[in-house]
């Protein structure tokens, strides 16, 4: 399929969704001044040409008791070993993103814990992995910026 051409209802739609994805179509018609079934449409021609994939929750975790943030890079014995070592990295459901990377790491890692104990035992799961040569970790103070919405509105400034 070739590129697809977004407009400026479809940015609005676009911006609405990434505020909360359970938003009805039929309030995003209202603000928008268009029928429900042309947000319906736009919303389903995204999807099929690939722009938007699914929808997701944001969980508030530190009101789920997972407060702690840290992020872990692996360093390799080998990088034949990464595919065999992600697998083992996803059975650890306190691994919520992990990336094959370039530089320093071989895997980069963000995990989610309920105390520094809890952390360190996360962290001792990544070691004990086979091919895993040693990590790294460094804490997250604070989440400073998590913002859906910039890249998006520099995209379609370009397009």
């Amino acid at each position: 399929m070739g590129k697809f051409k977004l407009d400026e209802i479809d940015h609005q739609i676009l911006d609405m969704l990434i505020d909360n994805t359970r938003v009805p179509f039929t309030d995003i018609a209202k603000k928008l001044l268009i029928s429900a079934g042309t947000v319906h449409v736009r919303v389903k021609k995204m999807e099929e040409a690939g722009i938007i994939k699914g929808s997701s929750l944001t969980l508030d975790y530190k009101k789920l008791g997972y407060s702690f943030i840290a992020y872990v890079g692996i360093f390799l014995q080998n990088t034949s070993q990464t595919k065999f070592v992600l697998a083992r990295i996803n059975e650890i459901p306190f691994v919520t993103v992990a990336h094959i990377t370039t530089g320093k790491f071989n895997i980069f890692c963000k995990i989610r814990a309920k105390s520094t104990t809890h952390a360190k035992d996360i962290i001792f799961m990544l070691d004990d992995i086979e091919g895993v040569y040693r990590t790294e970790t460094m804490i997250s103070l604070e989440e400073s910026i998590n913002d859906k919405k910039r890249l998006m509105h520099n995209i379609f400034s370009d397009l």
